[in-house]
């Protein structure tokens, strides 16, 4: 397609905030929130804030006592990059076609078309579309879920180092079989709302999992005291941000910019992955979830794996 001089400035100016955005976790977050008070009508983008939220806090759990104990220093290493290269695969997928539906907005008149230049999905260029004249605010929200999970499959959940040294790695195995990982949205009376994230792997359970955490997160009496504290709580990476709010006696998580540097990522040539992936009916249908207080199940598995590294330093001393 020949881009007029116009256009080439648009793309290079999506280009710099793309990347100026797409530093670190805390970058990202903050980007999403921000966007989404600017245009709350692209729900997607506070979900994926407070997602993003919940990757930091995985990756800073990484520093907890029990997990520089039981996992050595490569394979910590491994799990933060896992987390840290489908955060930014996603922000870098994401956030372009976020600014491009922003200058749609500009210019009234729909402006899709650049998408092409960031390697966006033509199933996902087809759904903005269909958004601009349809206004469907929950069907953008699950096309997103759809094609950002979709985006990450081969790049890192299939990739070779990720599937051999993460995916089918025994202390991954071990926590995803035990149900240790739970993607939770904090609120300041200090209950905690969400889902445990079990067989990540599994990229139609993923997108399932990103649609019964909008259902939550979306549901009135939860949206209220979600987007309260994502205002009012600025995102560290550490579990502390929240935990200062819920009667938790477990030693907090460092910051995150205070123990990991910043990544420079390799981009891939992307394929377009709706060409050779076919759209299943289950992935565009709403899904409900039963929401429930998840916080007090959530740290006695906690407590117990503070107590089983306790037990077995008292054993090897």
């Amino acid at each position: 397609m020949n881009l007029s001089l116009q256009d080439t400035n648009y793309l290079h100016y999506i280009t710099k905030l793309t990347r100026k955005h797409n530093k670190d976790n805390i970058s990202r977050t903050k980007a999403y929130f921000n966007y989404y008070v600017a245009h709350p009508e692209i729900k997607w983008s506070f979900l994926a804030s407070m997602v993003s939220r919940n990757a930091g806090y995985n990756m800073t759990d990484l520093w907890l006592s029990p997990f520089t104990n039981m996992l050595n220093k490569r394979e910590r290493s491994r799990m933060f990059m896992t987390y840290e290269r489908a955060n930014w695969l996603i922000f870098s997928d994401a956030y372009p076609q976020l600014l491009t539906y922003e200058l749609s907005i500009y210019q009234n008149k729909p402006m899709f078309y650049l998408l092409k230049n960031f390697h966006t999905s033509q199933f996902m260029i087809n759904e903005w579309e269909i958004f601009w004249n349809r206004k469907d605010l929950n069907r953008l929200v699950r096309s997103l879920i759809v094609n950002e999970q979709n985006v990450i499959q081969a790049p890192v959940i299939k990739q070779s180092f990720f599937r051999k040294h993460v995916f089918t790695s025994i202390p991954y195995l071990l926590q995803d079989f035990l149900m240790m990982n739970a993607a939770v949205f904090p609120t300041f009376s200090g209950a905690l709302y969400g889902i445990y994230v079990h067989d990540f792997s599994n990229l139609s359970k993923r997108i399932r999992i990103g649609k019964q955490l909008a259902s939550i997160l979306f549901e009135p009496s939860i949206y209220h005291q979600a987007i309260n504290f994502a205002k009012k709580c600025e995102h560290t990476g550490s579990r502390k941000d929240y935990e200062q709010y819920i009667n938790v006696n477990l030693p907090a998580a460092p910051a995150l910019r205070t123990i990991y540097p910043v990544i420079e990522h390799q981009d891939i040539i992307r394929r377009d992955w709706s060409n050779w992936v076919g759209i299943k009916k289950k992935w565009m249908e709403d899904e409900k979830v039963e929401i429930k207080e998840i916080g007090k199940p959530f740290y006695r598995k906690r407590a117990m794996l503070y107590a089983y590294y306790h037990l077995k330093q008292t054993m090897k001393n």
